[in-house]
């Protein structure tokens, strides 16, 4: 995994957690849900309950449960045997388990999140389920370690709305992917009618999570160049994937 990072951060990263610590300091993450998700009691409820529960309400009751996201990421994304992928803020793991299977022994799947405890987590699960495949580096989502054309895919879900920066996150995530490099995101989808978004802006604000217009992701993808762009509605959230093209300005 070492050589996928930047020559500057090859020497003196540490790796006694198990994981590459790139920035070998805590990262200060902005508002009630990114500061949770620094604390060590949410790591061990996080995949079993918290993110299922929290999905399940925005979402809606009909929209599609952890396992159906996990396959949509996949398809968004096209994993196949073979196939390097990145799974930013990755949390505990369970989706860069997921990808590690997807993509083979000849692939690898990185998990990147800039939060310790949800790292040594992911380490420890990985080692349970015995997937070897993998990797995790401590970094910032907004400066991500990694040299350019680094993955075949990329992966953010349920995270980007968290990020002070969204948009300098999907510069990076454009940045480490090759030539038909593709992209899955899962993020938050503004309401449509007048009282839903009132009730979003008092519940979301505090909590420093982020809603995007519904187009706003969409055309996001389109300026930085990704062209075949699918994007699912689903309550107050949208899976959105795209592709760059096999030849890049």
């Amino acid at each position: 995994m070492l050589p996928l990072l930047k020559a500057e951060h090859r020497a003196g990263v540490d790796t006694s957690r198990g994981y590459v610590d790139v920035l070998q300091r805590d990262l200060d993450q902005p508002g009630l849900a990114g500061g949770l998700m620094q604390a060590g009691p949410v790591t061990r409820i996080y995949e079993r309950w918290w993110r299922p529960a929290l999905g399940r309400v925005a979402k809606g009751l009909t929209g599609p449960g952890m396992g159906e996201e996990k396959r949509i990421a996949r398809l968004l994304m096209g994993l196949g045997p073979g196939d390097g992928v990145l799974d930013v803020a990755c949390g505990p793991g369970n989706f860069t388990r997921d990808f590690a299977r997807a993509v083979g022994e000849a692939g690898l799947a990185v998990g990147a999140d800039g939060s310790r405890p949800m790292l040594e987590r992911a380490v420890r699960e990985a080692a349970d389920e015995g997937v070897g495949n993998l990797a995790f580096v401590h970094c910032d989502a907004t400066v991500l370690p990694f040299r350019d054309a680094s993955f075949d895919a990329v992966c953010c879900f349920a995270a980007l709305n968290l990020f002070a920066e969204p948009f300098a996150a999907l510069d990076e995530m454009r940045r480490v992917l090759s030539r038909g490099g593709r992209i899955a995101l899962f993020t938050s989808a503004r309401g449509t009618v007048g009282p839903v978004r009132l009730v979003e802006a008092a519940l979301a604000a505090p909590a420093g999570i982020r809603m995007f217009d519904r187009d706003e992701i969409v055309d996001a993808l389109r300026e930085r160049g990704f062209g075949d762009i699918r994007q699912r509605i689903s309550g107050l959230t949208q899976f959105v994937g795209g592709r760059l093209p096999e030849s890049l300005p």
